[in-house]
């Protein structure tokens, strides 16, 4: 059977037969991925691009039927395969009604394993298999991305933003990222890295603020043995580390002058020199740098350099906040749905549609961040599906303000009040434990 290379998942707890698929895969030119359990598949299917699936359906926690549902949802044109050892005529017409190509009994010929395939792939052969969420109400258009490497994205500003990486992916311009903490500047310079032609160099991601700054110049450069107490031999720092490939600083407005001073050596004349040494080294590094700090506002504090800033931001990305994306919150929260439902409970968690309306209102201060912590926490205490009940007070009783309704504090509070009191159908016991004040003291305001 001569078939162009495709990626195919076998997912079994049997690992003697995922070996003998792989073995007749491989002699077909297929690419196989493999997974002892359904956690395993869900996590290749999210990175990965899968052309066909082929599964058992009697594994342990969680069986092929809760993968196959999974798929039909969310990889709805993914052909899938079903090969095994228990067959029933009961699992026969659930796996047709599921949309399963074909099914397969334990033990099996290479030449049916062969035809099965060949039936399943068909005519989807030349057909992408791409993710999408059924929970979405804004899709994306078919000339749009959806996610870019692990961002995820359907919103016109982030679509901005995958252009931009798409630009400078295959060269090495210094790259500066400003966004507010939590909305993922790191996926950024990680996808810029391992979407492009250097992706086999490599990334070195350095949290400038977590590292003492009487420590950060040495961590960065290196030192020679003698530098400084504590210098006991040669060390190589990040940026010898990152040689060739990509060096991520992020929160690069913590950093001192003297590291700038440094930094803007490496930029000017691509050379590094260690901590105590007297000559430099040459060094090939693209860096990435990120900050939520006002740059601008530390140059005219001259607590940091304006020449140093200029050469980071030869190619400047700016990460909206997430209250400015809100149609892209439905799929970031299926994504940790998927992570985290079957991390904790080894089956796929839903949210109801009152939840996904309460995270569409709410502005995250924290981002994504924020919502990634609010989702694990609600998996976590729900059974099957995460309702208005397992999400925290700051959501449910959090308000709507317009830019264009401005009001005084007094009819704030006002509002407020009265919208605590309805999501408590006016307990005004919980009322007051909500808005953190006494039972009388809201009896007062309600007088007032």
């Amino acid at each position: 059977m001569q078939l162009r290379r495709e990626n195919i998942l076998v997912v079994d707890d049997d690992v003697s037969i995922l070996e003998l698929l792989q073995r007749h895969l491989k002699s077909w030119n297929f690419h196989t991925y493999k997974a002892i359990s359904v956690k395993e598949a869900v996590s290749i299917l999210r990175d990965t691009r899968i052309d066909l699936l082929i599964t058992d359906l009697n594994m342990p926690e969680v069986d092929g039927f809760e993968l196959i549902k999974f798929t039909s949802e969310h990889y709805p044109s993914l052909p899938t395969l079903i090969v095994t050892g228990y067959p029933s005529v009961q699992d026969s017409l659930k796996a047709i009604q599921s949309g399963v190509v074909d099914y397969l009994t334990k033990p099996f010929t290479r030449d049916e394993l062969g035809a099965a395939i060949k039936k399943s792939l068909g005519d989807d052969l030349e057909k992408p298999i791409t993710p999408i969420s059924t929970k979405s109400t804004n899709p994306a258009p078919s000339n749009e991305k959806e996610a870019y490497g692990n961002i995820i994205g359907i919103s016109e500003k982030m679509n901005d933003v995958f252009q931009i990486i798409d630009r400078i992916k295959d060269n090495k311009a210094t790259v500066f990222i400003k966004g507010e903490s939590g909305t993922g500047k790191e996926l950024v310079a990680r996808a810029v890295h391992y979407e492009g032609k250097f992706s086999k160099a490599p990334f070195i991601a350095v949290n400038c603020g977590g590292i003492p700054e009487n420590l950060l110049e040495a961590e960065l450069f290196g030192y020679v043995k003698g530098a400084f107490t504590g210098a006991e031999k040669d060390r190589n720092g990040f940026f010898q580390a990152a040689n060739g490939g990509t060096i991520f600083l992020d929160e690069i407005g913590n950093a001192s002058l003297a590291v700038q001073n440094r930094l803007l050596r490496v930029l000017q004349e691509k050379e590094v020199v260690k901590v105590g040494a007297q000559k430099s080294e040459k060094i090939d590094v693209r860096i990435i740098a990120a900050t939520n700090s006002d740059l601008k506002d530390m140059i005219s504090k001259q607590t940091f350099r304006e020449d140093l800033f200029y050469r980071l931001t030869v190619v400047e990305i700016k990460l909206p906040p997430l209250r400015e994306r809100k149609e892209d919150i439905p799929k970031l929260v299926d994504k940790f749905l998927f992570k985290y439902g079957i991390e904790y409970k080894d089956r796929f968690v839903t949210i109801s549609p009152e939840s996904m309306q309460i995270f569409q209102r709410y502005d995250w201060p924290g981002n994504i961040r924020e919502l990634e912590n609010i989702v694990q926490r609600a998996v976590i205490m729900c059974d099957k599906t995460i309702e208005v009940n397992h999400l925290p007070d700051t959501l449910k009783y959090s308000i709507d303000f317009p830019e264009d309704d401005l009001m005084s504090l007094r009819e704030m509070e006002r509002k407020y009040i009265r919208k605590v009191l309805n999501y408590t159908q006016n307990n005004k016991t919980k009322a007051a434990e909500i808005l953190g004040i006494t039972r009388k003291t809201l009896r007062q305001k309600l007088e007032e």
